[in-house]
């Protein structure tokens, strides 16, 4: 059996465990990490059968965690560390790139992070400042089983009126990999057009949204400036790049610009969330979800002054529990529901809605 997560210390350097079949890489890895006083490595595992025992003897707070090793690959593994002792972890490989199939993978297997492992074990100490931001990150993250959505929520939405009218839009950040996919693979093909923002570096967005598609109801897409919001439909912002909903006539689109970082993201929460809430205003739904931060707070605040209905995660089922908090204390949240219950309750109200002019 696996040891129960230790609570983290505020005060205590971060206990660190490193999974890497390479010698090289966990020596170098040691020696970087420990430069940073915040960081202690307790230990080291060549493989996941080891570290399994070293995670019951030494209950660390952190994993950086290799993917290709001997035994058993470190996805297989990730998985069930996070069905039967969920903590957080940073995947670190050379076969997780940005956008790569595999760092997605690990991202909804439950990883906190995902950062990609330099050619030669000897640049390792290019990574440090990166892996080190990741770790107290990390050290930050409510970690938990991971579960699957209730399969009985698209039974309970069958009568969803079909209508371009209402908009759904959705915010997360640190989690919200999984979070999304908890969602939108519980909404039917009928659901609201739909735009997202998720914190995530440019080309992973694309690999993300492809990912999604095959496992959904709804056609996902990375967006593209000028594509239109219809039912059926999940558009979410390209990493690097803000993303606006914008109205002609009764045909809603997206822009999709540069600009200035808002909370230190590009895409940003609070910029989607913004333009939603004067372009749908009272036809529209939102939900901001897991993640670090602000971001989407005020944006969602500004969505329900313009009469729209608004969700944010609760704190118990949050990775993070940032920025719903951060909504909840602007009052910016009309119901606070745990991630399993947020489809439902999206398709809920959607359903009560009726359609209201247009903010000009």
């Amino acid at each position: 059996m696996f040891a129960t997560a230790p609570t983290i210390s505020p005060t205590k350097p971060i206990r660190v465990l490193i999974v890497d079949d390479s010698a090289v890489v966990r020596s170098l890895l040691t020696r970087e990490l420990g430069r940073d006083p915040q960081i202690q490595v307790i230990g080291a595992a060549p493989d996941p059968f080891i570290a399994r025992d070293m995670i019951v003897e030494l209950n660390p707070e952190v994993l950086t965690l290799d993917v290709e090793m001997p035994r058993m690959d470190g996805i297989t593994f990730l998985r069930k560390l996070m069905q039967h002792r969920p903590m957080p972890v940073i995947i670190l490989s050379s076969l997780t790139g940005p956008g790569t199939r595999l760092a997605i993978e690990a991202l909804e297997a439950g990883a906190v992070e995902v950062l990609s492992k330099p050619g030669s074990a000897y640049s390792v100490e290019n990574l440090r400042p990166a892996l080190t931001a990741a770790i107290k990150t990390a050290a930050r993250a409510r970690v938990t089983p991971i579960r699957l959505a209730p399969s009985t929520i698209r039974s309970a939405v069958a009568g969803l009126s079909v209508t371009t009218d209402k908009i759904f839009a959705l915010g997360a950040s640190t989690g919200g990999v999984q979070a999304l996919t908890t969602v939108l693979t519980s909404l039917p093909a009928t659901t609201p057009g739909t735009v997202i923002v998720q914190h995530m570096p440019a080309h992973f967005t694309a690999s993300f949204a492809q990912r999604l598609d095959s496992q959904c109801e709804m056609e996902i897409k990375e967006a593209a400036d000028g594509d239109t919001v219809m039912p059926g439909r999940v558009l979410i912002a390209p990493g690097g790049y803000h993303m606006l909903l914008r109205r002609s006539g009764a045909r809603y689109y997206v822009q999709v610009k540069l600009g200035p970082e808002v909370h230190h993201q590009r895409p940003s929460v609070d910029v989607l969330f913004g333009s939603v809430a004067s372009t749908a205003g009272a036809n529209s739904v939102g939900a901001l979800l897991t993640g670090m931060g602000a971001d989407g707070a005020a944006g969602l605040l500004a969505m329900r002054n313009a009469g729209a209905r608004t969700i944010a995660q609760d704190e118990k089922s949050s990775v993070v529990f940032g920025m719903p908090m951060e909504a909840i204390k602007q009052g910016a949240a009309e119901r606070v529901v745990p991630l399993d219950d947020v489809a439902s309750v999206l398709l809920t109200v959607a359903s009560q809605m009726n359609p209201v002019p247009h903010p000009k």
